[in-house]
């Protein structure tokens, strides 16, 4: 009885010490793991935010391949994240980058919004990137920039929140004048004449810029500018407090290494 007591009692301890020894492997390889990513976060999250900026640009890759069901697949993903509309995004393997809603209007007769949203392309115009200029702009500015500021980092003073909305701002009127002026319909609103610019410039460009949607127009330049204007916020804004994060954490896993 003894004997078996003291078997029992010394599997006990050997089970206790493999519990401990692979909770121990467990935690070392898991901080490891956050040591790597925190001392090269940004590039695993230019890696990651890459992935989600790329695939609307493979919809049409697929596309020009016959490989529609892939293609499908992401401009129905997508769908839920951008209205899509053919005359504010860029079109790949066509005649142009870009079209006017004249132009789209040629191949899909409609104003109806949720029709043109679902207009991809063919191929004599192209095929439509997943989701819109301003889409594109927004977060491909992020990574871009995110990269010119972190060498600079130590020397550049974070923003503050007022800041932050500052930026954040002109997509803000931009979107909201858009919309308002889609209530008339599409093509039909003030914001499809612009005759206010007309106005104010004494008509100086051609008629294109003020009433186009295509690259060059005037409503074109303000969908990218003002999302190039949000991904600069959100780099300036946010981006120190990760990395500002990432030390602590990084200097955290030293201490606690140099303890064991």
């Amino acid at each position: 009885m003894i004997n078996l007591d003291w078997k029992i009692q010394y599997r006990r301890f050997e089970m206790a010490t493999i519990n401990n020894t692979l909770k121990e492997e467990n935690n070392n390889l898991a901080d490891r793991i956050t040591s790597v990513v925190a001392k090269n976060w940004l590039l695993v999250f230019s890696l990651s935010i890459g992935t989600y900026i790329g695939l609307p640009f493979l919809a049409p890759v697929f596309k020009s391949l016959g490989w529609n069901g892939m293609a499908d697949s992401i401009y129905f993903l997508y769908s839920f994240v951008c209205h899509q509309y053919p005359q504010r995004s860029f079109f790949l393997f066509g005649q142009s980058s870009s079209y006017s809603l004249d132009t789209i209007q040629l191949w899909q007769d409609t104003s109806n919004p949720l029709t043109l949203g679902k207009f991809i392309g063919n191929s004599q115009l192209g095929w439509k990137v997943a989701w819109s200029d301003r889409m594109v702009a927004m977060y491909s500015s992020i990574p871009a920039l995110s990269w010119l500021w972190y060498p600079l980092r130590d020397k550049i003073e974070p923003l503050p929140l007022w800041g932050f909305f500052s930026f954040l701002l002109p997509m803000g009127v931009d979107g909201i004048t858009h919309i308002l002026s889609d209530l008339a319909g599409l093509g039909n609103g003030f914001g499809s004449s612009n005759i206010w610019l007309k106005v104010l410039t004494g008509s100086a460009y051609s008629a294109e810029f003020y009433s186009g949607t295509q690259l060059g127009s005037f409503n074109s330049s303000m969908r990218i500018l003002t999302g190039v204007l949000f991904g600069i916020g959100v780099v300036w804004f946010f981006f120190p407090q990760l990395d500002l994060l990432f030390r602590k954490t990084e200097k955290y896993l030293v201490i606690k290494q140099d303890q064991i």
